[in-house]
């Protein structure tokens, strides 16, 4: 009993003392928690969502869902093949138009009016607290901090270590100029040593102006935040990003809902909507989308193309790896109103060609 007790005391003591790493950055406090209390959006010491938006669904259970996490027979949830991927060199670009390159999962970066914009960088082989338990795959890792030119806005949609990396963060600190994020999450960066002034917190629906010719507006999500036990602290948000010549959607995570509806009719059309596809149960369905969902937002918000993000590079649940983009396809096949696009990690997307072509690179993977 002695010795039980003992061990107890131990692990309780080694994860108080883990919980205290920089990693897990700091809660809002002083002038920051007080805006959040200001906010509609924020009630009973937590942000909202504008629906119901229970963690888990009605039948799931937490021990259900940790239990097939460990213990699934689902097959292929990782690739054996590596993931093909196309070396673009952004240090030494020489393109003139606007274009997007993608870094796998929700990653990625684009050069707009001249301005470089980096979007929820994870740009370490983790994406976990815990190193080596969720690593990225084979070849969807070419890209790395050091690949990167210098950033004028850093945009993050929330928290979560698989958006909001400290290792990255850690590394790219000198190469940014400015960061947009929702309320509360500048606690976490200002504690890493990014100056207060260079970070912008947007409520849902507020705006801020990143050059004269590009405006930022924070819109609702369907998600949650959080990097301890304590969620919802700090706001999630998706973007709405104006351009001179280009109206663009960055989705971060959601589940579906009405939001994508109300932002496409108050902000739409929508040249290219970013959206998460993948990492989806039936047993979280209210926080993350089906992949017939994706196709049905990207509808809503009136998007000329869409572009499916949030897989190919990490296992975060227990689908096979390639199964939200055979099912994106299916679903995208049996309507006409948005373009799918699915170019291939590091590809080059050119934001003003809308009749890019793209191949379903996947089909040749295992």
């Amino acid at each position: 009993m002695t010795t039980t007790l003992l061990v107890i005391g131990i692990l309780i003591a080694g994860t108080l003392i883990f919980l205290q790493h920089p990693l897990f950055g700091k809660q809002p406090s002083g002038e920051r928690l007080k805006r959040i209390q200001q906010s509609k959006n924020y009630t009973n010491g937590q942000f909202q969502n504008l629906s119901n938006t229970p963690a888990l669904s009605e039948d799931a259970t937490y021990f259900g869902m940790i239990k097939e996490l460990l213990f699934s027979k689902i097959e292929h949830t990782k690739p054996t093949d590596s993931i093909p991927c196309v070396n673009t060199n952004l240090l030494e670009n020489t393109i003139n138009d606007d274009f997007m390159v993608w870094f796998g999962h929700s990653s990625y970066y684009m050069k707009i009016d001249g301005q470089s914009l980096l979007i929820d960088p994870v740009l370490s082989k983790n994406a976990s607290p815990l190193y080596g338990t969720n690593t990225a795959f084979a070849g969807a890792d070419m890209f790395t901090c050091e690949a990167l030119p210098k950033i004028d806005v850093l945009i993050l949609t929330h928290d979560h270590y698989d958006h909001l990396d400290y290792s990255s963060f850690k590394n790219i600190k000198d190469k940014v100029s400015k960061i947009i994020c929702p309320l509360g999450v500048g606690a976490h960066l200002e504690y890493w040593g990014f100056p207060k002034e260079n970070i912008t917190e947007l409520d849902w629906y507020e705006d801020a102006s990143l050059t004269d010719s590009i405006k930022i507006t924070a819109t609702p999500a369907r998600h949650f935040s959080g990097r301890s036990f304590k969620r919802n602290t700090t706001l999630w948000a998706s973007y709405v990003l104006q351009t001179k010549n280009l109206n663009i959607y960055l989705g971060g995570d959601s589940g579906y809902d009405t939001h994508f509806k109300e932002i496409g009719t108050k902000y739409g059309p929508f040249d290219l909507a970013i959206l998460e596809n993948g990492q989806y149960d039936r047993k979280w369905k209210y926080i993350h989308m089906m992949p017939e969902e994706v196709v049905q937002a990207s509808n809503d918000l009136q998007a000329k193309r869409f572009f499916p993000v949030h897989s190919s590079k990490f296992k975060l649940a227990n689908h096979p790896w390639k199964e939200p983009l055979e099912r994106v396809s299916i679903a995208s096949a049996k309507q006409t109103a948005s373009q799918l696009i699915t170019p291939k990690i590091g590809e080059v997307i050119y934001l003003n060609q809308q009749d890019q072509v793209f191949e379903k690179w996947w089909e040749q993977v295992n």
